[in-house]
């Protein structure tokens, strides 16, 4: 119940912070915190799937949205650039319209079926970042599992590490307050040992987790049908969607190395881009940005929220700006693009 509450309270002021950003650009103060232009993240494009637990709700926006995100930034004067264009886009002198950039992590076949399409209509060129271990079903996400697993039981049992626990699901804000403690559990300790023992417990409840991986997806076929599409490129994301920032560096190397060769081997040229998964300041570090430069990557993203500024020449690990799902209002992407959120009210719009 406390967890609820927390999360209401937390979304009521995001929305009234992006409602007076709102305000203090259309008085046209604060204007320099737009700097150059915005680096947008999304997830999944889709139409509305109703559940009755829906942890992941901040991942996923509807095709409608994204069409009056579009519309609304382009009457705001947005310049859509492809992100390979980025670095030359920001070492230009002059004075440019501002640029708006559009990425999509982890390759949800949505990004082909819905996404496409609104890209396509605004004729705004796009990046989908790709972990090959998911495309080639080799390695599950476990926070879908999560959310499939504690929608469809009442009771669970688990040991985090101090002796096997009970939860009773039917209690208020219980499921909610689960899947936080699954969270912190793998974000605590080694990444791949704990989604191992997550999706041990989802196979014991008769949930198998590479058949969500197959069902949302796209595959090589899939991911070679998209880049046909000449508004459509592919990012690295790395194998196994780990935290990189808390391996040790020379797996950390190899887990971007890999994923750049599997990249090249769809499109024929390797990627000028790498997405860092999870993205966060412990996820991802100075660390991540040095080894993504001398492997050749011109480009490297975060999810730290933020504008692109004309000082930032760190092009290796830049902020992104997330197209959340529990805003979903075109006035509030325009919010973001202004960056007044994140210089006046310091808010984390994470993905």
């Amino acid at each position: 119940m406390q967890q609820g509450i927390r999360d209401c309270l937390k979304r009521a002021a995001i929305s009234g912070g992006l409602e007076t950003a709102i305000i203090l650009k259309n008085l046209g103060l604060m204007r320099d915190a737009a700097g150059l232009g915005a680096i947008f993240t999304l997830h999944h494009v889709r139409p509305p799937q109703p559940r009755r637990f829906a942890p992941n709700a901040h991942l996923e926006i509807s095709p409608e949205f994204l069409d009056r995100a579009l519309t609304r930034l382009k009457r705001d004067g947005y310049d859509f650039i492809a992100l390979d264009a980025l670095p030359e886009r920001m070492a230009s002198k002059g004075d440019r319209q501002p640029f708006a950039a559009f990425t999509l992590d982890d390759g949800s076949r949505d990004n082909l079926d819905h996404a496409l399409p609104v890209f396509a209509r605004h004729n705004a060129p796009f990046t989908v970042f790709v972990a090959q271990g998911l495309s080639e079903r080799t390695h599950s996400i476990w926070w879908e599992t999560l959310a499939d697993l504690l929608d469809r039981l009442d009771h669970l049992t688990f040991d985090f590490g101090a002796g096997t626990e009970s939860f009773d699901l039917d209690r208020a804000g219980q499921r909610q307050a689960v899947f936080a403690r699954f969270a912190t559990y793998v974000h605590g300790r080694d990444e791949r040992e704990a989604v191992g023992r997550v999706d041990e417990l989802a196979r014991k409840n008769d949930l198998e987790p590479l058949d969500l991986v197959c069902a949302s997806i796209m595959d090589r076929t899939e991911l070679k049908q998209l880049v046909a599409h000449p508004l459509a490129s592919l990012g690295a994301h790395t194998v196994s969607h780990r935290a990189l920032a808390r391996l040790p560096e020379a797996e950390a190397a190899a887990e971007m190395a890999l994923s750049a060769d599997y990249i090249a081997g769809i499109t024929g040229r390797r990627p000028a881009a790498i997405a860092y998964p999870y993205g966060t300041a412990d996820a991802a570090s100075s660390r991540e940005a040095r080894l993504a430069a001398e492997l050749g990557f011109a480009i490297g993203v975060t999810t730290r929220p933020g504008t692109i500024a004309a000082a930032n020449a760190a092009t290796t690990l830049l902020p992104r700006l997330s197209l959340n799902g529990h805003y979903q209002k075109a006035r509030y992407a325009s919010a973001l693009a202004s960056g007044i959120p994140m210089r006046q009210f310091k808010m984390l719009l994470r993905p």
